[in-house]
């Protein structure tokens, strides 16, 4: 029964369906499908709020990385085109490639997974 947290920022796409993906580091019990999700904003604050729950479908090993000056990110044993990488990003809820590159420049080099869901309930 794992708990999710979310920035406000991603709230609406998550409820509208448009994201269905988070990227996570590795816990010390790695997600798995068919784990139930609790989805959640401002958790550990008075303003904490349910978004929904939903059921893991799929579950990826990411890793993103710098190499020569330029983010890198490697899904399936293989590095990301800029295209693939910008799809990816909008997916995840970000603007594009540079959302994306901001919101994960300082904590690179990154190791993780991608969570998948289908629909929030």
């Amino acid at each position: 029964m794992p708990a999710l947290n979310f920035k406000k920022q991603f709230v609406e796409e998550i409820l509208s369906g448009e994201k269905k993906q988070t990227i996570r580091a590795m816990r010390k019990r790695p997600f798995k499908v068919g784990d139930r999700l609790y989805l959640y904003t401002g958790m550990r604050t008075k303003q904490c709020k349910k978004i929904g729950e939903a059921v893991c479908t799929k579950v990826e090993h990411i890793k993103i990385y710098y190499k020569n000056d330029i983010l890198n990110v490697k899904l399936k044993g293989r590095i990301l085109s800029f295209d693939e990488l910008n799809y990816f990003a909008v997916y995840d809820g970000f603007n594009g490639v540079f959302g994306f590159i901001g919101f994960f420049k300082d904590i690179t080099p990154f190791s993780g997974q991608i969570i998948y869901w289908e629909k929030i309930e």
